[in-house]
C-alpha cells in the first residue's frame, strides 16, 4: 500500500537482504579443499579430523545449521536449495499477517519486539517534555489510542480535504501537488523508484560531481504498484484493477465524499494514463539514461502543463536552478496531464490520496478497508498486522535513529562492532586478492578497481553520529498529526541537505533494521544492527557457516560497488567510466549470461525472473559468495577444516548461505517482487551456488542433474 511503504531515502543498494570472533584472522596461505563423496551423501574427506561442536551450543544445529531443515532425499546438483531448506519449507506456514516469511522476517519479527520494549519504556517513563524519549513514548501511545483516534473520526483530515476542494486553477493545482511532494524515493535502492504522489525527490549526491547534493525528480502517481498492474491484460491484473477502483470508491464513501462511482472512474483513468508515460523498472535503473540536469527554463520547456514555478515553489525547491530529472519522458507526459486532465478529476485524484496517506490514523473502518485491497488483494495476506506492529513501524519510521541509540546500547556491545570491522576488514581483503587474479581484466583496469575498493567507507551495527530531532514536534493523542509533522520533518531534513557540503558519513538505514546497503555515490557499505544475529552471524557457530550467512552478504555489498551499476562510478562516488574499452565488453558479456541464466527460472507459470531487473543483486550474491569462499579458505592458516556432524568446512559454508535465503512468498507477493524488485526470489539467491566451482567439488553435483554448468557455462565476475 502507498501509504504504508517504509522508504529510507539514499544512494543505495540493499540485500534485503555479525560480529565475527578472532578466528576470522585473515592469512595468506590457503588450505587444501574439502571434497564430498556425492550428490546426495555429503561424507567428507576421511583424512579430515573430527571436531567438537562450538561450546556454547549455537542457537541453530550443533554448528549453526538447521540440519533438521534440510531434506537429504533431495540431490543438492537438483536442487540446493531444497537441500537445504525443504524440511522447513514443508513444515513451515506464512504467518496470517504477512505475505512472506524468511529468515529477514523472523528476525525482523524480534527486532520488532526489541524495539516495542525500548518504545513501551519511553512511554511509561515521565520523560522532560521535548526529549526524544518522551517523543518516541507520545508517538507510540498516540498510535496506540484507537478510542482517540475513533472519536476524532476523519476531523484530522477535513482541514486538507478542504484546501483540496477549494482548488480552481490550474496554478492553485500545481501548487496543491507541489505540496504533497517528499523525499521518499530512492533510485539505487531496487523497489524505491516510484511513489504514489504525483513525482518523489531523492537528495543525494550529484551523478557528476559527488561533493555536492543534488535535487533529483522522478516519477510517481501510481496507486498500484507498477505501470504493468494498469497495462497488462491478464486475468490477474484485470480483476485488480476491478478491484482498486472499488477501492478508491469505498475509502472516497468513508469520509463522506459523494457521488464515489464517478470519481473512483475517473482517478483510475488518470493513473492509467500516467502508468502508459512512465518508464519501466529496466530503464529506470540505467543511470547514464537517467543523467539528465535540467535548469528550471528547461523544465517549464520541456515539461509543459505543470506550472513549475508554483510546483516547486509549494514543494520548497523554488531556489533551484537545476534539478536531476531521472526519467524525462514520464515527467513530461504527467506534466502534460496536469495541463489537460479536468480539475476536478485532479482535486477527486488527489482527494483519495490524502485519504490513502491517512488510512493508518483514521478509524478502524478506513484502516479495514485498506487492509482488505492492500493487505489481502496485492499482497495475499490473510490478517491485518496487530497494531501495536504497526505503532513500532510508525514511531521507528518517525524517529528512526532515537529509537536506534538505545536499541544499540542495549543489544549491541562496542566488542560485537570491534569484532565485525574484523571479518569486514578479512572478506575485503580477499576482494582485493581476487582482483589481483583476474585473468580477464587489464592491469590498468584493475588498479582503478583497487583504487576504489581502498576507498571504500564501512559502516558497522550504527552511525557514529545520531540524528536530531529537536525540531520534529510530537503531541501526545494527535496520531494523525504526529505522522503528518513526521513526514514534513523528514522531507525539510533532505531540503536541508541541498547547497551544504555532504556529510559522507550519513547512514540511509537505522541500527534496528534487518538489511544492509551500498551507497555508490559514497562508495560506501553499511551493516545495521539489527542484521548480526542468527543465522547471519552467531558468535558459538562454526566459522564457516558465519562466513556463508553474514560474510557473504558483507561480500555482497561490496561487491555491489562493482556490480552493473556500482561499476560505472568512479573511487570518488562520480559517474565516470574507468574501464578500458576491452574489459568493459568482457563484463558486459559475462554480465549479460548471468542475465540469461536467472531469465530462465519460472517461479510463476506466466512469469519468469527477470534477469536485467536482478542483475545488480545476482552480480552481487555470486560475486559477494565467491568472496566470503576465499576469505575462509584464507582464515584456515594452511590448515584442513574440522569436519562437524559429518560435514566439511567448505559444505558448512555454502549451507550456511542457503540457510539466510530460505523463504515463503503468497502469490500476489510474489507476483509484485518479480516485476518490481530487483532481488531475486530466495530460490534462486541460493541457486547461485551452481556458477562456483567449489560447490561442486563440495557436493559432487554432475552432469544431468538440474543445476549443473559445464565449467565454461560457469559465470565467473570478480
Amino acid at each position: 500500500m502507498p501509504s504504508q511503504k517504509r522508504r529510507t531515502p539514499g544512494a543505495t543498494r540493499a540485500v534485503l537482504t555479525a560480529s565475527a570472533s578472532a578466528l576470522f584472522a585473515a592469512c595468506a596461505t590457503s588450505a587444501p579443499m574439502d571434497k564430498a563423496a556425492g550428490p546426495a551423501q555429503v561424507t567428507p574427506p576421511a583424512a579430515a579430523a573430527s571436531a567438537p561442536a562450538a561450546s556454547p551450543k549455537p542457537t541453530y544445529g550443533s554448528f549453526g545449521v538447521d540440519t533438521a531443515g534440510m531434506d537429504r532425499s533431495v540431490a543438492p546438483g537438483d536442487s540446493f536449495y531444497r537441500f537445504v531448506n525443504g524440511k522447513w519449507l514443508e513444515k513451515t506456514e506464512i504467518p496470517a499477517d504477512r505475505s512472506s516469511y524468511g529468515m529477514f522476517t523472523k528476525l525482523a519479527e524480534e527486532a520488532s519486539l526489541r524495539t516495542r520494549a525500548l518504545i513501551e519504556e519511553a512511554a511509561s517513563a515521565n520523560a522532560p517534555a521535548g526529549s526524544d524519549v518522551r517523543k518516541m513514548g507520545d508517538a507510540f501511545a498516540s498510535f496506540m489510542d484507537e478510542a482517540a483516534i475513533e472519536a476524532r473520526g476523519v476531523s484530522p483530515l477535513q482541514p486538507e480535504l478542504g484546501r483540496i476542494a477549494s482548488i480552481s486553477t490550474r496554478r492553485e493545482l500545481s501548487a496543491a501537488l507541489g505540496d504533497t511532494l517528499r523525499a521518499d524515493v530512492d533510485p539505487l535502492n531496487m523497489g524505491d523508484v516510484t511513489t504514489d504522489r504525483l513525482l518523489g525527490l531523492w537528495v543525494a549526491e550529484d551523478l557528476n560531481e559527488p561533493s555536492r547534493y543534488a535535487a533529483y525528480l522522478l516519477q510517481g502517481g501510481l496507486g498500484l504498484p507498477d505501470r504493468d498492474y494498469y497495462l497488462v491484460d491478464n486475468a490477474r491484473f484485470v480483476e485488480v484493477r476491478k478491484q482498486y477502483q472499488q477501492h478508491i470508491a469505498n475509502l472516497l464513501r468513508l469520509a463522506g465524499i459523494t457521488d464515489v462511482e464517478a470519481r473512483a472512474r475517473r482517478v483510475f483513468e488518470l493513473e492509467r494514463d500516467i502508468a502508459r508515460v512512465h518508464w519501466a523498472q529496466v530503464d529506470t535503473q540505467d543511470v547514464v539514461k537517467t543523467n539528465n540536469p535540467w535548469t528550471r527554463e528547461e523544465l517549464a520547456r520541456r515539461a509543459p502543463g505543470l506550472d513549475w514555478d508554483a510546483y516547486l515553489g509549494a514543494a520548497g525547491l523554488g531556489q533551484q536552478r537545476q534539478i536531476i530529472i531521472w526519467q524525462p519522458s514520464a515527467v513530461t507526459g504527467i506534466s502534460r496531464l496536469v495541463g489537460d486532465a479536468p480539475v476536478q478529476t485532479w482535486k477527486d485524484y488527489l482527494t483519495f490520496h490524502a485519504i490513502s496517506h491517512a488510512t493508518p490514523f483514521l478509524p478502524k473502518a478506513f484502516v479495514d478497508e485498506s487492509f482488505a485491497f492492500n493487505g489481502r488483494v496485492l499482497s495475499g495476506a490473510q490478517q491485518l498486522r496487530e497494531r501495536w506492529k504497526r505503532g513500532v513501524d510508525f514511531t521507528s519510521d518517525a524517529l528512526g535513529e532515537a529509537i536506534g541509540k538505545r536499541y544499540v546500547e542495549k543489544y549491541f556491545p562496542p566488542e560485537a562492532k570491534a569484532e565485525a570491522d574484523k571479518m569486514v576488514r578479512n572478506i575485503v581483503a580477499a576482494f582485493g586478492q581476487r582482483i589481483d587474479a583476474l585473468a580477464w581484466m587489464s592491469p590498468e583496469t584493475k588498479a582503478r578497481a583497487k583504487e576504489k575498493l581502498a576507498t571504500l567507507q564501512v559502516g558497522i551495527g550504527h552511525p557514529d553520529r545520531w540524528r536530531d530531532y529537536s525540531a520534529l514536534e510530537i503531541v501526545r493523542g494527535d496520531a494523525y498529526g504526529n505522522a503528518e509533522r513526521a513526514s514534513r520533518f523528514e522531507y525539510q531534513r533532505n531540503l536541508n541537505k541541498l547547497g551544504k557540503p555532504v556529510d559522507r558519513s550519513e547512514w540511509f538505514m537505522v541500527p534496528q533494521l534487518v538489511n544492509a546497503l551500498n551507497s555508490p555515490q559514497q562508495n560506501s557499505i553499511i551493516f545495521p544492527a539489527a542484521i548480526l544475529q542468527p543465522p547471519f552471524f552467531d558468535p558459538n557457530a562454526d566459522p564457516a557457516v558465519n562466513y556463508g550467512g553474514i560474510g557473504s552478504v558483507i561480500g555482497h555489498e561490496i561487491v555491489h560497488s562493482f556490480d552493473d551499476v556500482g561499476a560505472q562510478f568512479d573511487a570518488r562516488g562520480k559517474l565516470a567510466n574507468w574501464w578500458t574499452k576491452e574489459d568493459a565488453e568482457k563484463f558486459k558479456a559475462a554480465g549479460q549470461a548471468l542475465a540469461a541464466q536467472y531469465s530462465a527460472y519460472r517461479p510463476l507459470p506466466d512469469l519468469p525472473v527477470n534477469g536485467e531487473l536482478t542483475l545488480g543483486e545476482n552480480i552481487a550474491d555470486v560475486a559477494g559468495l565467491s568472496i566470503a569462499y576465499d576469505a575462509y579458505r584464507l582464515s584456515l592458516g594452511g590448515k584442513p577444516a574440522p569436519v562437524l556432524d559429518g560435514f566439511s568446512g567448505e559444505q558448512r559454508l555454502f549451507l550456511g548461505f542457503g540457510q539466510v535465503w530460505r523463504n515463503k512468498y503468497r502469490e500476489p507477493t510474489l507476483r509484485r517482487i518479480l516485476l518490481t524488485d530487483g532481488h531475486s526470489p530466495g530460490e534462486f539467491r541460493a541457486s547461485t551456488v551452481r556458477n562456483l566451482d567449489p560447490w561442486y567439488q563440495a557436493f559432487g553435483a554432475t552432469p544431468g542433474q538440474t543445476l549443473y554448468l559445464a565449467p565454461e557455462q560457469r559465470v565467473r565476475i570478480w
